[in-house]
């Protein structure tokens, strides 16, 4: 006979190698107008953050907040059934657009009432903030974190929060006693940004979706095509790519902000400093999603992956902080994260490191932690550990009080059951009657084995307990205490992500300056913009050979270039690349030019096709007009206007007379409030005819081209002067039409210009036809097919062939 001894564990059911699949974000905006003001305010449930913005002046047709949604993209706005008519024109045309329809929640007027907002305020529920405050210190803290003075954005955030309550955003499977998670409140602000339209987007090609070529992901996503940001995006983490679009949809003339960034970029573009560049990257890489993180933790759902995460992004950014500190703390960014990466982050990260038991966590999927850590879990553990031989002894002590025909026993400890004896079944043991032991509880059946409670098992579990819930609870309470020192320090964190995703932005920009041979523009104040050796940052990338050309446009001259030139020649992409060089300077990124300087540019408009104005329903011409109303109605004296090809849409004479209108508007104003205007137009009558007034701010551009022989040679070379010929002819055989056809469109082109009359080619009559086809048609039936000296490929070639291509020429 033999005795043994054992210990059974619940077996972990969670697959800790598959990442939980995430729900995705939502975003709730709520606003308000009211007498030519806006507010608002919105919610995003991928890091539990309320952003808010202060009340704000904003035009009838609510242009700031058409800004805002197009860079927000809520999925749901709530505004008041009480409303300005401006605010219902807004939702009639946002809900017409078929490629963007937000869900709109209307709610009583009574719903953002201002005391009734504070009070919801006071509610919601701040993770951050201990539980035990008094409401008059979190008024306190929070008149802090928001602004209390806009009583218009308050009223925004009462109703936001309504609506965040009724849905319960991103806690819908939780108790109702759990509220709405809010970890962090941010002043949000369009002061000093650019004003861009998303035609302008399209046409200068800063963004471009694909769908992803590979099969798998054809409903999951798309790719970024060849586009600005797609050369521009190196970043190494996601929040420095998602940080650098926020960037592209919001560019700035804010002078610090840009020469910030410019500073970083400089710095970097140096090519001692990179090695430098290298290990931050290196470091960034392993920045993980903090917001998820603290979301789970205000939740008390953090898993292991979570604090590995935590871990791994505060001990990189523990040394991002410390390589950071050896460059020159004049640089504005570098000093900013030797300050702001605090001790906070060494103190989280050596706790985690202290605390966390990442092998045996790894290995239970169950939060663990280390010895040395609580004096009452480790002596419960040695306990757990040296029950095994205890045990054993247990099971022998047994075994001499059962009956003989048993051969063994052991005591084994299964968690919320207690000590259990395990003996064999026997043969002779069938029914449940024969399970029955003198001095023994049976319990259970298993695996033919039969489990006793005993008098010494009894004991057991009075003297020893349930120790391995006691030791799982007591190790959660170590995590819930390790949670909240984590999310009273997140301010740090937020800090580190806002930081980090920054300084990787600004070094993808440098490493894409350094790789295409960009240089750092001179921003200034005034109105001028000069450009010199300007290239396509793009166009470069495809064409084997780019010619560059030079831009200037100052105070009191050039302000309105008109360019000519014929088709194919350059004058479209000449224009992007104005428009993509001034838009580059307003993000703080490095310029593809030998040399420029950017002065104050407030908004870019565009009037060139694009393919997605398609989808609004509306006629070529009307979408012109429309580019070129906005242009003429929104541009200031320190905008930059790109207009290609305006009025090709309509009647010539009236397409030419509105062009010309609508330059002669800007050519009579005064100098001040003149934008840039970069023209291109195959309207040479424009300036044959004298239809623009004669002013110093007009100035008269062409592209260079040579003929040789017949054949057109685009040089692409900018120079001073009006194109005398559009070429037609010669890029229509460029194009392949064939030769007779260009011959007689230049004979006519000729007529017409000199004023003689076009004499028409006469077709044949219908009757000259017939009566020709009826010959043709006799001579061929009067051949006698069986005539051995018929040559019939001599008739065919000779007779029927010339017969039908006169017919065909006349015709």
């Amino acid at each position: 006979m033999a005795a043994g001894a054992g210990l059974v564990f619940g077996k972990p059911s969670i697959n800790g190698d598959e990442e939980e699949e995430e729900d995705s974000p939502e975003v709730l905006l709520s606003v308000l107008t009211q007498h030519g003001q806006l507010a608002l305010c919105f919610y995003d449930s991928k890091d539990s953050s309320l952003r808010y913005m202060r009340d704000t002046p904003d035009n009838y047709e609510l242009h700031l907040l058409a800004t805002v949604i197009q860079e927000v993209c809520p999925h749901v706005i709530i505004t008041s059934a009480k409303q300005e008519r401006c605010m219902t024109h807004f939702l009639q045309h946002l809900g017409s657009n078929p490629d963007y329809k937000p869900e709109v929640v209307t709610y009583p007027y009574v719903d953002f009432g201002l005391e009734v907002s504070k009070q919801r305020l006071l509610s919601a529920h701040l993770p951050f903030l201990p539980a035990s405050i008094s409401e008059r210190d979190k008024m306190s803290y929070l008149s802090s974190c928001i602004s209390f003075d806009s009583p218009l954005m308050l009223r925004a955030v009462g109703a936001l929060l309504k609506c965040l309550d009724r849905r319960r955003v991103g806690v819908e499977l939780e108790d109702s006693s759990v509220g709405v998670p809010i970890l962090q409140f941010y002043a949000y602000t369009l002061k000093g940004v650019v004003c861009m339209d998303r035609d302008t987007y399209s046409v200068l090609q800063i963004f471009k979706s694909e769908l992803h070529p590979s099969v798998y992901k054809l409903h999951s996503g798309e790719k970024e095509g060849l586009s600005l940001y797609g050369i521009l995006n190196r970043c190494r983490c996601k929040f420095g790519s998602k940080m650098l679009r926020q960037w592209f949809l919001r560019p700035t003339h804010d002078l610090a902000v840009l020469h910030r960034r410019q500073e970083v970029i400089r710095f970097f573009t140096l090519p001692q400093n990179s090695s430098v560049l290298s290990t931050l990257q290196s470091s960034l890489r392993n920045i993980s999603n903090i917001p998820t993180v603290l979301r789970r933790m205000s939740l008390s759902h953090t898993k292991v992956t979570d604090w590995q995460s935590l871990y791994k992004t505060v001990y990189n950014a523990v040394c991002i902080r410390d390589t950071v500190r050896h460059l020159p703390q004049s640089i504005h960014l570098f000093r900013d994260i030797s300050e702001g990466f605090s001790d906070d982050l060494h103190h989280i990260a050596s706790l985690i490191s202290r605390v966390v038991d990442f092998e045996t966590s790894v290995a239970e999927n169950r939060f663990a932690i280390k010895p040395n850590v609580d004096p009452a879990i480790d002596e419960k553990k040695r306990r757990m550990m040296g029950l095994s031989d205890f045990l054993t002894d247990i099971a022998r002590r047994e075994l001499e009080n059962l009956d003989a025909r048993i051969p063994s026993c052991c005591v084994i400890y299964i968690p919320l059951v207690g000590f259990l004896l395990s003996v064999p079944r026997l043969p002779s043991m069938v029914e449940k009657e024969d399970f029955e032991i003198k001095g023994l509880d049976f319990m259970f059946l298993s695996e033919d084995r039969l489990h006793y409670r005993s008098q010494r098992t009894k004991e057991l579990d009075d003297l020893l307990g349930d120790l391995h819930c006691d030791i799982r609870d007591m190790e959660t309470a170590v995590m819930t205490q390790l949670q909240n020192t984590v999310l009273e320090r997140s301010a740090s964190l937020y800090k580190v992500l806002d930081l980090a995703a920054e300084l990787d932005c600004l070094m993808a920009m440098s490493s894409a300056s350094q790789e295409y041979g960009f240089n750092s523009p001179k921003l200034t104040k005034n109105r001028e913009i000069t450009v010199t050796q300007g290239r396509h940052p793009l166009l470069e990338l495809c064409s084997p050979v780019f010619v560059a050309n030079s831009f200037q446009s100052s105070e009191s001259q050039g302000r309105v270039k008109t360019i000519t030139g014929p088709n194919s020649s350059g004058k479209s992409i000449y224009l992007k690349q104005v428009g993509l060089i001034v838009f580059m300077a307003l993000i703080g990124s490095d310029v593809p030019a030998k040399e420029a300087e950017i002065g104050l540019v407030d908004g870019i408009f565009t009037r060139m096709q694009s393919r997605e104005s398609v989808s609004d329903g509306l006629s070529t011409f009307m979408i012109d007009l429309n580019q070129m109303a906005q242009a003429l109605n929104s541009s200031t004296g320190n905008s930059l206007v790109l207009i290609d090809e305006f009025g090709k849409g309509t009647n010539t004479v009236d397409g030419l007379s509105l062009l010309a209108a609508s330059i002669s508007h800007w050519l009579r104003k005064s100098p001040v409030d003149v934008p840039h205007v970069l023209l291109a137009t195959n309207f040479h009558s424009l300036l044959q005819l004298g239809l623009l007034p004669s002013s110093s701010l007009l100035s008269l551009l062409t592209l260079e081209t040579a003929v040789d022989g017949d054949e057109l040679v685009f040089l692409y070379q900018l120079k001073e002067g009006i194109c005398q010929s559009s070429y037609a002819a010669n890029i229509a055989t460029l194009a392949g039409l064939p030769t007779s056809l260009v011959q007689r469109g230049v004979e006519v082109s000729e007529l017409y210009r000199t004023g003689r009359e076009i004499e028409r080619i006469d077709k044949a009559s219908s009757d000259e036809q017939a009566n020709r086809c009826r010959s043709v048609v006799e001579t061929f039936l009067s051949l006698d097919l069986e005539d051995k000296d018929l040559d019939l490929q001599h008739f065919m070639k000779e007779e029927l062939l010339p017969s039908a291509g006169e017919l065909l020429n006349r015709s």
